[in-house]
């Protein structure tokens, strides 16, 4: 995908530059009901299939045949999850390492009034304790400041797991250059306002499959 400025791998991503246009709505098919509330694709349904399957490869091979417990962050994470656990258990079903995943399920509360971000909750999932010992691996599905990502990660650090990777789907590009990178992710993209994968606004979009710019009147419909 060099048209957005080039690629990577291996701890890297799709690089998706500030003056990337994307590609026009026309092109696609996407839900009748969001006609006008969007400025276009930034990332078609297809490629972020094909990225995840190539993220997939990659914690296969650097998680081995160890078996992994797979947190993943709701809402936003849960399709991006999904497909990569899907992806993982088809390279383990034609491999000689057959690797085991537990799929769990947090959700994460922050006050954001609070700007240390330390009183944030982690609710449902089991027990953090099983943790102990374990290959954890959290699915998120963007990761701006990574502030959120650094409080998660050091609650799950005292609870002593064998090791611990983070992949995320988008990590944004943010003011903040001392920003959180996770181990894996498959687009880095500007700072804009992104809905569509299960990514929401006000809980709307989640049913759009491709990743797309959300516009003025979107914002202004389904404002809350």
């Amino acid at each position: 995908m060099a048209g957005p400025g080039g690629s990577g791998a291996g701890g890297r991503g799709v690089v998706i530059s500030d003056n990337w246009p994307g590609y026009s709505l026309d092109l696609f098919t996407y839900p009748q009901h969001y006609y006008g509330d969007l400025e276009y694709v930034l990332i078609p349904h297809g490629i972020i299939v094909d990225r995840t399957e190539r993220l997939a490869k990659d914690i296969v091979q650097d998680i081995g045949d160890n078996d992994i417990v797979v947190l993943c962050v709701l809402k936003g994470g849960y399709k991006f999850c999904a497909d990569l656990v899907e992806h993982i258990k088809n390279l383990s079903r034609n491999s000689e390492r057959f690797i085991s995943m537990k799929v769990d399920f947090v959700r994460l509360k922050s006050y954001h009034n609070d700007q240390s971000m330390q009183d944030m909750q982690i609710m449902g999932g089991d027990d953090l304790s099983k943790l102990t010992g374990k290959n954890v691996l959290i699915v998120e599905d963007i990761v701006g400041t990574g502030r959120t990502m650094k409080v998660l990660l050091n609650t799950i650090e005292k609870y002593k797991p064998k090791m611990i990777k983070v992949a995320s789907l988008l990590v944004k590009r943010t003011s903040r250059p001392d920003g959180y990178r996770p181990d894996y992710y498959g687009f880095e993209i500007p700072d804009l306002f992104v809905v569509g994968y299960a990514l929401d606004y006000n809980e709307h979009f989640r049913d759009l499959n491709h990743i797309c710019v959300i516009n003025d009147h979107g914002k202004a419909k389904y404002r809350v």
